[in-house]
């Protein structure tokens, strides 16, 4: 989808990506769907407000919501700040200092492609003894969770990991028809066999992850952080992912990491792709 294309097009892209008939739109939207007709095939030019209407019932995410501000002629209102901007260095330091409290505990902020903005010193448990090419910038952290010669080596329960994730990653790339999460997906379904997706256990609130290091298997649950009240592209695309520990052994292990650390600087400039 390219910001060329017309409001109408792009509108009719969105709405059937969410499975969505006319009449179903213009009833969440409380429109007519003749109006909506009317925008598909270029008889109507909405008005912002009728944009950004229709783009959040259809949950369009920010980026994708300015380029089709953009093409019904209007200007584009979430703004995406830069590496120089003041406010993305206010940004930066916040996230290094979430990064930070989670020690002895690794975390990381990732971009809406998975790939690591921001990491914190802990984040080098899961990056041992993994190939270089997977802990080059920008790491992604699928990627490196789910590759044969990354931390998937080490993981224990990998199954139910590949289970838990990729069609998590599916969905996401569907919700936002971005090709790059679509070709992620289809190169990390390669590296295994076939998932098989087994209903959840009620008595469990998250998924488990073993993962195995200097010979002792430590047990970790995840968490994904967004910032859903974000106007800005670049932290609206963010997610800060945390692994805590899940059993008494594994929080007195990374507390034992960071003590024997000789380098205790922190590493929270890590690589980044360029997203923020």
């Amino acid at each position: 989808m390219t910001a060329s294309e017309s409001i109408g097009h792009q509108l009719r892209h969105w709405r059937r990506l969410r499975g969505l008939s006319q009449l179903d739109l213009a009833i969440q939207a409380d429109v007519s769907a003749r109006h909506i007709s009317f925008v598909e095939t270029g008889r109507t030019v909405p008005s912002a407000a009728m944009v950004l209407r229709l783009m959040a019932q259809l949950a369009v995410p920010l980026r994708e919501r300015n380029r089709l501000l953009t093409a019904a002629g209007h200007a584009p209102v979430y703004r995406e700040s830069g590496a120089t901007d003041p406010d993305d260095q206010r940004v930066r330091a916040a996230l290094r200092r979430i990064l930070r409290a989670h020690e002895p505990y690794p975390a990381a902020a990732l971009d809406r492609r998975w790939d690591v903005l921001l990491a914190n010193t802990a984040f080098d448990l899961l990056t041992a003894d993994v190939a270089e090419h997977l802990r080059t910038p920008p790491i992604n952290m699928m990627r490196l969770g789910l590759h044969p010669l990354g931390l998937a080596a080490r993981v224990g329960n990998l199954s139910e990991v590949r289970a838990h994730l990729l069609p998590r990653l599916a969905v996401q790339a569907g919700n936002t028809g971005d090709p790059f999460l679509a070709a992620l997906h289809e190169e990390l379904v390669g590296y295994g066999p076939p998932v098989e997706v087994a209903p959840p256990d009620p008595a469990d609130i998250a998924l488990t992850i073993r993962v195995g290091h200097r010979g002792v298997e430590l047990r970790f649950i995840t968490t994904i952080t967004t910032f859903g009240t974000a106007f800005d592209i670049a932290l609206a695309e963010v997610a800060v992912e945390t692994f805590l520990p899940a059993d008494d052994e594994t929080a007195r292990y990374c507390h034992g990491l960071a003590a024997d650390r000789s380098d205790p600087a922190d590493r929270s400039d890590l690589p980044v792709s360029g997203a923020m």
